[in-house]
């Protein structure tokens, strides 16, 4: 093993940070890390130089020696595995012509002040289920032993019957019911032979409650009457009554829904090989799916939550013959955090597992990986919801210790695309994707059981971890062929997940009733130790499996190598029904059975409950003595507060298609009820979707906590231009303690209340949804026997197409003379029960709010459609979690308004009934008088305050300050920011809630947006502009629809295309890198990009000689910002250029900001400097770093281009006005002679007015930043 040592490994926070964990728990005086790489194999000087260059960036470090009293331990990736961030370093060794065979990298922690380190200690320092820990550095060669591979076991059914296979079953956690276990033992009776390890693996996984919903097939009998349909039967319903523009519902990865017709924009091959991008008129249907990852989130929160996104997002992409993922929702269900030093009134802490993560943790490192996995993959995060709830009800403990965790989003797809073509016998049978792991064992069991019941070691086999540059690659290989149109190679797709490939291929096949004969070692693999079951059935992330023709492999081929993208064939389809895997390396067959042993023939489960009565408590109104705390309280409850600390962190700009993010109005407060995208780059149709969940009121009524939930989502989905409700579709996600007394009960209910009743009311479908009925949680604390059983919760999502994106209402109040108008369907009952109210009081109430007419729901959806059309709705926002009083905040907090109520009941202000607070010009409302008294809904529409500019809300004789309502809303996010982040940035953001002067974002254009300046030139010729981009970049697509918009001619090129020598740059006039993680930002953010071309000559010289043709220009953006900075020695005249490092906060920022523009050359920014422009950024580093005289001489030559500033217009340091900590807020510079730019936000993500997240309301067409492109194509001629 040879060793190169790296950087310090932690900033001096992060290092705090760890040191006060530490302290707390041991006798820890200090700590300090470093990075330490680890080679398998001995460096030649050549290549010891190149790896300090890549890994060191040229520096040499000596490795941390400990002192007599200080010891050291190596944290490195778990043994017998390989780190994404090895794969990937390999890669750019590679391509950086460096080939090295393995290398690993560890952190070196020296501690003082201990002698060992206790286990929860050590826990502080890594996470048991990725990584492992050394004593001594050379102990680490472990990792690269490659042991012998595993051998194949059968289990003796034969000699030794049922029993063998009952303690199989236990080993293994195979989770496979007494039925299960006697069908198998019947069937291989049968077959004459006795069962392989693997076979059963595969059935228990194929089988498993996870993956077959057998709870939902079951046959129900209610206090001794059978039922006659089963769950699934009563969803189903819902698309039997409802079955209009639903294209696929429950047989695909995702369903699909009627689209809008667009111009969708990609790229396609011309005549001379070159990839150019044009629209084409198609309709973009819509791709909806909705997953849950709520086991693995428990075990390991951030692993959990990136594949649990990674692979909701697999599934739409898996649709058809292959679809685009494009908008993402992540959400979170915890028990209480119990914050140290900030515990609520509410609070109690019951203890938990050991081996799960507590409700803080998770919503620490949970939020963080459900956003790495949506940045990196290119998919912005623009829904959601975050709730905690745990109570003792009459002495049962209610709660999430298994949290949930939603995963969701929606696409688009081709429409001859949306159903799969047949498979033909002899069709090849394609993995494509990253390589198998010993990750993942047995998740689809895993998930099925409760909490508790599965052994420690095998809960940690079942989770799986991300790396979503290689989802990204796989997706460009599926875009590439599904914009082939009808040359699409792709016949058939699936998504590999539970069970991995061992689950995958039969589903391939077997949808077209066939078998199939596959070669086990065809299955890349990077662990040649696995045993045959391992290899098959490990859930390695990031893979899809396939059917092409024969005759399209070599198209296939070509489009993987272009993308760089593994895959392999493993067989092929055949007409016997029988499934065969092969394994050369031991010269025998591991899976040889028929398809219908495998996947039919399992008995259908009937389950059976009498009905109970739930009972809650005597909490009412009358409890509430002071109201003013009441008002603290529920602002202060996570389910009502800011959701600010899991928004930033996730990218809300990328595809240039958002017309409406979360963060709403010039102080980008998070508020927004629905996500809303455009359907293409032109055009204003989009899609919208917005969630809704009622779980505590499920404890009380479990039917009106579905009906809330289904409610909540359309109220919330309806601030969007929709035609008609019935155009709305609904994913429901089911999560239910089963078995639990009630529970089967309270899940049977509230199905039946949606699919059977309000659905086909309001004319809706439901074609598409997931169950988890494990919820329940269960340990042993210290000889106490404890349990934690989930509400029945409904998780529902609505989706939609939209008519008009620029018609979205928001809760921003307008500075008008105006009123607010609440419509109420309760019509003044105001029912308390499972109200936040309640919890913020340890109750839960007795009556709970419903949906009592479901004619009146479609009459409040079409009033507000019908106002929203007439513009007579200045802001909208509905009532949900926290009642009125939340709703009237929210809508203060984004405009900075005073809202004066009218006196209310303390039931009026926090009843969480269905309804909206609309505001309503004056003069309007008065003209509207008529219309309220003929319509149905009169006893639900009243006036319940007005609009001033006080900043103040006063009601029932209290006044309280907006500030302060506002400090108390966001204190949970601040918190949470301060345990994760920086504290100092933190800090400074939470300070701008009570900065009177802060104005928020501010727009200061010092020239017309909608001047056409190019308009002399784009008759003349098209340019060839170069789109360039590598593997993980993934911002490529709005570039050139911006720079295609200006008239320039804009071709796709990958590194891949200029290293093969397929496309040279002398053909173009324009160069731009793109955003994105090139690498997934592996050795520095765009380095591994950069030094593949600094190591190459080839490809060094076509850049210098493009940087040097003086009538090109070049343009870097975020990620190849980051690249283009370190080719300053190939740009003339751009010796002084900073580089890009980790932001000060240490998280991925991403926020809508102001920047100046400067004086300067740069040949894109003539005619605009003096402007001061919102813009979108969103990176993880973007901090500017240069010696002092660097950026002296920056200043002095007039290079900078941009600079962050605040309200007033002043550069500014202060966070998040400057996202990144930049030096005198710089985040753009150019050359000397002004022909190469780099900057870090994204002007390609605003070059429509529609995408910006806030803007004056006379911005109409053209965004800010269209100017900069006019200007390339100017400057061209």
């Amino acid at each position: 093993m040879f060793i190169v040592a790296g950087a310090p490994a932690h900033s001096s926070f992060k290092k705090t940070q760890l040191l006060s964990r530490l302290t707390s728990i041991s006798s820890v005086q200090s700590i300090e890390s470093q990075w330490v790489y680890l080679f398998d194999q001995a460096l030649s000087e050549q290549q010891q130089q190149s790896a300090l260059q890549l890994l060191n960036d040229g520096q040499s470090f000596e490795l941390h020696q400990a002192a007599s009293d200080e010891i050291q331990i190596l944290v490195t990736p778990r043994v017998g595995t390989i780190s994404p961030w090895s794969s990937k370093a390999t890669d750019i060794f590679k391509n950086c012509n460096t080939p090295v065979h393995r290398l690993e990298r560890g952190v070196l922690f020296t501690l003082k002040g201990v002698k060992e380190l206790s286990k929860e200690a050590l826990q502080v320092l890594h996470d048991r289920m990725t990584e492992s820990v050394f004593n001594a550095i050379e102990d680490a060669a472990v990792l690269f032993v490659e042991t012998a591979p595993k051998p194949l076991n059968s289990i003796d059914i034969l000699g030794k019957g049922k029993e063998a296979l009952v303690k199989a079953n236990n080993e293994f956690g195979f989770a496979l019911s007494m039925d299960e276990i006697d069908y198998l033992t019947e069937a291989f009776i049968k077959l004459g032979r006795n069962p392989n390890d693997i076979e059963l693996m595969m059935f228990a996984q194929a089988n498993s409650e996870h993956c077959r919903h057998k709870i939902f097939g079951s046959e129900w009998t209610i206090d001794g009457e059978v039922q006659p349909l089963s769950l699934f039967q009563m969803i189903k319903n819902t698309y039997k009554e409802s079955p209009t523009d639903v294209l696929s519902a429950y047989k695909d990865n995702a369903s699909v829904i009627v689209g809008s017709d667009t111009q969708r924009f990609y790229p396609t091959q011309e005549d001379n090989g070159h990839q150019v991008y044009k629209y084409k008129s198609q309709a973009a249907h819509i791709l909806m799916k909705v997953e849950t990852h709520n086991h693995p989130t428990a075990i390991a929160p951030f692993a959990g939550a990136a594949t649990g996104s990674g692979g909701e997002i697999r599934d739409e992409g898996a649709t058809g013959r292959g679809g685009k993922p494009k908008a993402g929702l992540t959400g979170f269900t915890v028990s209480n955090l119990n914050i140290p030093g900030f515990e609520q009134p509410w609070e109690e802490n019951y203890g938990k597992p050991s081996r799960m993560a507590s409700p803080l943790q998770i919503m620490i490192e949970g939020p963080l990986g459900g956003a790495a996995f949506n940045n990196e993959f290119g998919r912005p995060a623009l829904n959601g919801y975050f709730r905690t709830f745990e109570q003792n009800v009459n002495g049962d403990v209610k709660g999430f210790h298994k949290p949930i965790m939603i995963a969701g989003g929606y696409g688009n797809i081709r429409p001859d695309h949306v159903e799969k073509d047949p498979i033909l016998p002899g069709d090849l049978l394609i993995v494509l994707g990253g390589p198998a792991m010993l990750i993942g064992l047995g998740g689809g069991a895993a998930s099925s059981v409760d909490s508790g019941k599965l052994g420690e070691n095998l809960d940690f086999a079942s989770v799986q971890r991300e790396n979503p540059e290689m989802e990204r690659r796989c997706q460009e290989v599926i875009d590439t062929c599904w914009r082939m149109e009808d040359h699409n190679p792709i016949v058939s797709v699936h998504d590999v997940g539970a069970g991995g490939v061992s689950n995958a291929m039969p589903e391939l096949v077997n949808d077209h009733e066939l078998g199939a004969v596959l070669d086990l070692r065809k299955i890349p693999s990077l662990e040649p130790g696995m045993s045959p079951m391992e290899i098959w059935s490990n859930e390695a992330q990031e893979r899809y499996v396939l059917a092409i023709r024969p005759s399209s492999l070599e198209l296939f081929e070509s489009i993987c190598a272009r993308e760089r993208c593994p895959f392999a064939v493993l067989g092929e389809a055949t007409e016997a029904r029988h499934l065969t895997v092969e394994d050369p390396l031991f010269g025998n067959k591991p899976v040889d059975m028929p398809m219908q042993v495998m996947l039919g023939g399992t008995p259908r489960m009937s389950r059976s409950y009498e009905t109970i009565e739930r009972k809650g408590d005597d909490f009412d109104a009358a409890k509430v003595t002071d109201l003013k705390d009441a008002i603290y309280r529920v602002l202060k409850n996570p389910t009502v507060a800011s959701k600010s600390f899991l928004i930033s962190i996730g990218d809300r700009s990328i595809t240039g298609m958002v017309a409406r993010d979360q963060m709403v109005g010039r102080w980008q407060v998070p508020v927004a009820d629905a996500a809303v995208t455009t359907t293409s780059l032109v055009g204003y149709t989009g899609e919208a979707m917005a969630m809704g969940e009622r779980p505590p009121v499920a404890l009380l009524n479990p039917a009106a906590s579905a009906r809330l939930s289904v409610a909540e989502s359309i109220s919330n989905i309806m601030s969007a231009k929709i035609e008609k409700i019935s155009d709305i579709k609904l994913s429901a996600n089911w999560m239910a303690a089963a078995g639990q007394p009630g529970e089967d009960q309270a899940l049977f209910e509230g199905v039946k209340a949606i699919g059977m009743e309000m659905c086909p009311a309001l004319g809706i479908a439901i074609p598409v949804g997931k169950d988890s009925l494990s919820m329940r949680t269960t340990w042993n604390d210290e000889g106490e026997d404890k349990s934690v059983t989930s509400p029945m919760s409904g998780v529902i999502t609505a989706f939609a197409p939209v008519t008009d994106v620029r018609q979205t209402l928001t809760p921003e109040l307008k500075d008008i003379e105006s009123i607010l108008v609440r419509i109420d369907l309760s019509k003044g009952q105001f029912r308390l029960g499972g109200s936040i109210l309640a919890q913020v009081y340890k109750a839960i109430g007795s009556v709970t709010p419903d949906v009592d007419s479901f004619d009146d729901f479609k009459a409040f959806f079409a009033l507000v459609q019908d106002w929203n059309n007439r513009g007579l709705i200045k802001a909208y926002h509905d009532i949900g979690d926290g009642g009125l009083l939340a709703t009237v905040a929210e809508m203060m907090f984004a405009s900075r308004l005073g809202v004066a109520l009218e006196d209310q009941s303390t039931a009026s202000l926090f009843a969480e009934e269905i309804g909206a607070v609309l505001q309503i010009a004056k003069a309007d409302w008065e003209a509207l008088q008529a219309e309220v008294a003929a319509s149905t809904l009169k006893d639900a529409i009243a006036v319940v305050g007005t609009i001033n500019n006080s900043d103040q809300l006063s009601v029932n004789g209290l006044v309280l300050e907006r500030a302060d309502l506002q400090v108390a809303w966001t204190e949970v996010s601040h918190q949470i920011q301060r345990l994760r982040d920086n504290v100092q940035t933190a800090d400074q953001e939470f300070a701008l809630i009570t900065d009177k002067a802060h104005k928020g974002i501010i727009a200061q254009p010092t020239f017309d947006l909608n001047e056409a300046i190019e308009a002399p030139f784009i008759n003349l010729r098209r340019p060839n502009m170069a789109i360039l981009r590598e593997q993980g970049v993934n911002g490529h697509i709005e570039m050139a629809a911006a720079f295609d918009k200006v008239g320039f001619n804009t071709v796709d090129v990958h590194m891949s295309d200029l290293l093969a020598g397929r496309i040279s740059l002398d053909d173009f006039e324009g160069l731009v890198t793109c955003g994105g993680f090139s690498y997934g930002d592996v050795m520095g953010a765009g380095g591994g990009w950069a030094k593949s071309v600094l190591f190459n000559a080839k490809l060094r010289d076509q850049f210098e000689k493009f940087f040097n043709r003086q009538e090109t220009f070049s343009l870097g953006i975020c990620n190849g910002c980051q690249m283009l900075s370190q080719l300053a020695p190939l740009i003339p005249g751009a010796d002084a250029w900073p580089r890009f490092h980790r932001n000060t906060s240490e998280v991925f920022e991403a926020r809508a900001v102001n920047v100046r523009v400067e004086k300067s050359n740069s040949v894109l920014l003539q005619d605009m400097q003096g402007s001061i422009l919102p813009i979108a950024v969103a990176h993880g580093e973007g901090r500017a770093v240069a010696t002092a005289e660097n950026f002296a001489a920056l200043n002095a030559s007039n290079q900078v281009v941009l600079r962050y500033v605040d309200s007033h217009g002043n550069t500014t340091e202060q966070y998040p006005l400057n996202p990144n900590g930049s030096p005198e807020g710089i985040t753009g510079v150019t050359s000397q002679d002004g022909r190469a730019t780099i900057m870090m936000p994204h002007p390609e993500r605003n070059f429509r007015a529609i995408q910006h997240s806030w803007k004056p309301e006379d911005w109409d067409q053209d965004g800010a930043w269209l100017r900069m492109f006019r200007n390339a194509r100017k400057f061209i001629g």
